[in-house]
């Protein structure tokens, strides 16, 4: 099968999201210029560079009260931090509560009942029972090709990594079990590893 997607693709639902796949999931917590923390999951989302190190992710969409843009895109304009929680499997439905088009006056770690702890570089909220979470002030903000579409890089300038998560001197994900978006409506979990030696080891 080959489709040009400006034509479309004949089938019940876009398999794009199913082919770039799996995708971390960058729990996105941030805080407007008034004080109120917002908490949103996004599955575009990547670490960019070592030094310094970089992350982003993007937002696809938007909200009326947002003028063209959803929360967090809005709240990181006006603040330029965020922090990225990382996502366990025993958080997943805590994760896919924050999920909704909540109006912006609603906090997301009150409504699905999620411990919130201070950032110790920034002025934001992380989830504290996350595995790990990482600071980050805003580089920039691209606007993408698309009505809605934002791509937005930070600095990563603190990191938190839970203790119980540090085993022998590594951060161990199959401790945790990090959850992971598939296409459609479907994730996955990672909890095996294998390891591959490069031609130059």
């Amino acid at each position: 099968m080959f489709y040009r997607p400006q034509d479309g693709h004949g089938l019940p639902r876009n398999p794009f999201n199913a082919i770039v796949t799996p995708r971390p999931i960058g729990w996105i917590s941030t805080r407007d210029a008034k004080g109120a923390d917002n908490l949103a999951p996004y599955s575009f989302f990547n670490a960019v560079a070592y030094e310094p190190p970089q992350v982003m992710f993007a937002s696809t969409a938007a909200k009326p009260d947002r003028d063209g843009t959803k929360d967090s895109v809005a709240n990181i304009r006006e603040t330029g931090v965020f922090c990225v929680n990382i996502v366990a499997f025993e958080m997943r439905d805590a994760m896919n509560a924050t999920s909704g088009a909540f109006g912006r006056e609603i906090d997301e770690f009150e409504q699905a009942g999620i411990a919130k702890a201070d950032c110790q570089t920034i002025a934001c909220a992380r989830v504290a029972e996350a595995p790990a979470n990482l600071e980050c002030r805003l580089t920039q903000i691209l606007q993408l090709p698309g009505a809605a579409n934002f791509a937005v890089f930070g600095e990563v300038t603190g990191i938190h990594m839970r203790d119980d998560f540090v085993v022998a001197g590594y951060f161990d994900v199959t401790q945790f079990r990090p959850l992971a978006r598939m296409g459609y409506r479907d994730y996955a979990v990672i909890d095996a590893l294998f390891a591959l030696d490069r031609p130059d080891d």
